[in-house]
């Protein structure tokens, strides 16, 4: 077994790195009315996800041991309502030796836990149990090496 360990990209390009993540948050038809129509106890469910998504993206390399820390130059967090519930997904770029799609999948899954924490009163059933809620499809859609030819 080897031991655990930071890769060493000393000797990798620089160059811009774009990854794009994205994930899904199932809810009640009811608490996605509440969401629509701003109603929801704790404040701005989009918002609020946003920026926790944005913490967590710069605070990857804290949460993931191995990840290298990335002075990050763009984190967009887009949150759609759908028919049955939120997809959010985030876009992360940066000029370094590795790419961005952990800060990408933390911001998602971030901002996805954060959406389940303002809405959870209204998730729950009789019993307490949120058998309807779900964050589910985290996954990289796109990720991109983009060099001075702007070849990907």
């Amino acid at each position: 077994m080897t031991e655990a360990k930071i890769v060493d990209i000393s000797k990798k390009d620089v160059i811009l790195r774009e990854a794009i993540a994205e994930g899904f948050i199932k809810l009640k038809k009811e608490t996605l009315s509440l969401i629509r129509e701003s109603k929801v106890e704790k404040g701005d469910v989009i918002n609020t996800a946003k920026v926790a998504g944005f913490l967590a993206a710069k605070k990857t390399s804290e949460l993931i041991p191995m990840c290298h820390p990335i002075p990050l130059e763009f984190v967009d967090i887009d949150i759609k309502i759908e028919d049955e519930g939120l997809r959010v997904i985030t876009t992360v770029k940066a000029h370094y030796k590795t790419g961005v799609e952990m800060e990408a999948l933390t911001a998602t899954s971030i901002a996805l836990l954060t959406i389940w924490d303002m809405v959870k009163k209204y998730e729950k059933d009789s019993q307490g149990q949120y058998p309807e809620t779900q964050i589910s499809y985290i996954r990289v859609i796109r990720k991109t090496k983009i060099y001075d030819d702007n070849t990907s």
